[in-house]
């Protein structure tokens, strides 16, 4: 059986991509072949990154990015020449890059669609797109959902509900360091420490947050990690709200660094306000760490399955300020509150969201795929 994760960009930069990455990689250490194609983010020329003895990385020329769309001939031409080699391809939606390659290469062998999200921001690209997603979602012979909300809830999936599975995303726990996450604390002595990570874009809903720090005590500190446009704006939102001892922007976070800061905090919040924050990485992250998650309703977004309200944490609606506030407050209320909310999601974690159990759940998906 050998596998072909086709999709996004290589290096890894978002969601999508980490969950082919991390595909690719944990299968192949279980001694699956599987491999992984995606167009080079990076502006280097198409070439091949052995990983290890059973996957190979293959980066494809890119001439330009176009509505958030990475363009790259050298995909189409690439998997043509190769896609007779696997047995299956599974390809990471929304990349219309990657749908049109799989159309174009005259390839004859079983299909599995993981649908991370509706295309959302993109309307005209959307609508451009659409007779080619019809055709991938009838090409496929099972879709993945990374939420039973989200595969419901879709309108693109409708017709295809009989073949759609969910399986959740799932991480590696983070690493522990204890005089690491504590110098993060001594930095916000007596404070308890509210962590929140992603671009600083509209949707992930930061001015919410920025607003519900006027709703917290003076106990509480708010850090935001992440770069993005909305820096300036955000940075002047917390100037003229008087909240520069409250709100940190920390900016860009490193791999290494990320871990001391989740084990750090007391709280994870996830702000976001629209339907394009589809499942939320970092609320499972924080999980893996033993910590509580405050989240939204997001209609339609998988965002509040993933952290279940009054078990791993509290979910508010989007873009309520005082709402979010108030969770963060009933979280952190008291110490056994507080210890059963963490103890909750180290467990929901552990339970759903390991990389293990997506690794093994993905595996029975080509199994059975292969017996057919």
């Amino acid at each position: 059986m050998k596998i072909l994760q086709l999709g996004k960009f290589y290096p890894v930069k978002g969601g999508v991509e980490k969950v082919m990455y991390d595909l690719m990689k944990g299968l192949s250490e279980m001694g699956v072949d599987c491999d992984m194609m995606c167009a080079c983010a990076d502006g280097g020329g198409t070439r091949v990154i052995r990983q290890n003895g059973h996957a190979e990385l293959i980066c494809c020329r890119t001439l330009c990015t176009l509505a958030s769309t990475t363009i790259s001939p050298s995909l189409l031409s690439t998997l043509r020449s190769r896609c007779g080699d696997y047995d299956i391809i599974h390809v990471h939606h929304p990349d219309p890059m990657a749908c049109l390659a799989l159309r174009r290469s005259g390839y004859r062998g079983r299909v599995v669609l993981h649908w991370h999200s509706d295309i959302l921001r993109q309307r005209i690209l959307g609508t451009l797109y659409r007779p080619l997603q019809s055709w991938l979602i009838d090409r496929a012979d099972v879709i993945i959902g990374t939420s039973p909300v989200y595969i419901e809830q879709s309108p693109d999936l409708k017709k295809a509900r009989a073949k759609s599975r969910c399986i959740p995303i799932g991480v590696l726990p983070l690493p522990y360091d204890r005089d690491a996450a504590a110098a993060v604390r001594a930095r916000y002595p007596g404070k308890k420490i509210v962590f929140s990570l992603g671009r600083l874009v509209k949707y992930k809903g930061h001015s919410t947050l920025i607003e519900a720090a006027r709703h917290l005590g003076d106990d509480y500190v708010v850090l935001i990690g992440g770069e993005g446009p909305l820096r300036t704006g955000l940075e002047a939102q917390i100037r003229e709200s008087g909240l520069q001892d409250k709100v940190k922007l920390l900016g860009f976070i490193s791999d290494c660094d990320l871990p001391s800061v989740f084990h750090a905090c007391d709280v994870f919040c996830l702000s976001s306000i629209q339907k394009t924050e589809a499942f939320g990485i970092a609320q499972i992250e924080a999980m893996s760490c033993g910590k509580p998650v405050v989240a939204t309703n997001i209609p339609g977004s998988g965002t509040s399955w993933v952290n279940e309200h009054g078990v791993s944490g509290l979910n508010a609606d989007p873009g309520d300020a005082d709402a979010l506030a108030g969770a963060i407050r009933a979280v952190t209320k008291d110490a056994e509150t507080y210890a059963r909310y963490s103890e909750n999601a180290l467990s929901r974690y552990k339970a759903l969201f390991t990389r293990q159990k997506m690794l093994n759940d993905s595996l029975r998906v080509y199994e059975k795929l292969c017996q057919c």
